[in-house]
């Protein structure tokens, strides 16, 4: 399946200090762009980027530091992804053309940096389960730790089990497919994202935001869950009309778990016509 979506769509890469960042672009008309999460690929997509091509142009790419991405110079901050991000963009979508932005988990931080320094051409910014706005929130659950003399069934099984625990609410939603993304995912990533999820990095970049602004949750996300409702209000509280949706019974990685009823939503909320 990874195999035959990444054959659709064209490969670019952009400059990131001494190194490249790899996009992954499909379709055709108004750009629309999905940064991963923490830990992770533009196969934090894989069940959007085709659905969505349909409506807009796609451009998903690896940040520096995951994926297939080279790694950057230190110090690894997320300005730092925010500016390569930014001019990977005026490179594929050259001002003054617009987009929309869409981030999920880290990627929306990420996102929201980007936003800010972009200004008026971002028209949407679309947070997906975002950190980064200084919520307290419970300690999540202890995860199983890789150990080196596993066995591959052994390590396979502690990614599942890790991707019931924080990813994905349903459990019988944690198929082959997840693990295998999530264990690829994990080997790949070097950027390693520390303190950034719980700092309050987007929630000092909004108010340079210029996009309009909307965020899409899990109902079930391990991290948001408890605090929907505060989530909400800090978002509204730097704009007010804030387009806020939540996608009942799913987790974290709502965007893989629920993917029909997010796609539909973020076609709805950006107002993509297929």
């Amino acid at each position: 399946m990874v195999s035959r979506i990444e054959s659709l769509a064209t490969h670019r890469l952009t400059p990131c200090g001494g190194g490249s960042m790899v996009w992954r672009v499909w379709g055709e008309g108004r750009p629309l762009v999905l940064l991963h999460g923490a830990s992770g690929s533009w196969t934090h997509w894989i069940r959007n980027v085709l659905p969505l091509a349909r409506g807009s142009r796609v451009l998903a790419p690896d940040m520096p530091g995951f994926g297939e991405s080279d790694v950057p110079p230190e110090p690894h901050t997320a300005d730092m992804l925010a500016g390569a991000v930014a001019s990977g963009l005026d490179v594929l979508v050259p001002p003054p053309v617009d987009l929309d932005l869409a981030g999920f988990s880290f990627g929306g931080i990420i996102a929201g940096l980007v936003a800010a320094r972009l200004g008026p051409r971002v028209r949407t910014l679309v947070l997906l389960g975002a950190g980064g706005l200084g919520l307290s929130r419970p300690p999540p659950p202890p995860l199983l730790q890789v150990q080196g003399d596993m066995a591959p069934a052994e390590i396979e099984r502690v990614h599942r089990e890790n991707l019931r625990i924080l990813m994905i609410a349903d459990p019988q939603r944690v198929d082959d497919l997840a693990v295998f993304l999530q264990m690829e995912n994990v080997r790949l990533a070097r950027f390693k994202s520390g303190t950034i999820p719980a700092s309050d990095t987007l929630l000092r970049a909004l108010p340079a935001v210029r996009a309009r602004l909307a965020s899409i949750l899990g109902g079930r996300d391990a991290f948001m869950a408890a605090r929907l409702e505060d989530y909400r209000r800090v978002l509204a509280s730097v704009q007010p009309d804030l387009d806020f949706r939540v996608i009942a019974g799913a987790g974290h990685w709502a965007i893989y778990e629920a993917a029909d009823a997010v796609n539909r939503t973020l076609g709805d909320v950006l107002r993509l016509t297929p």
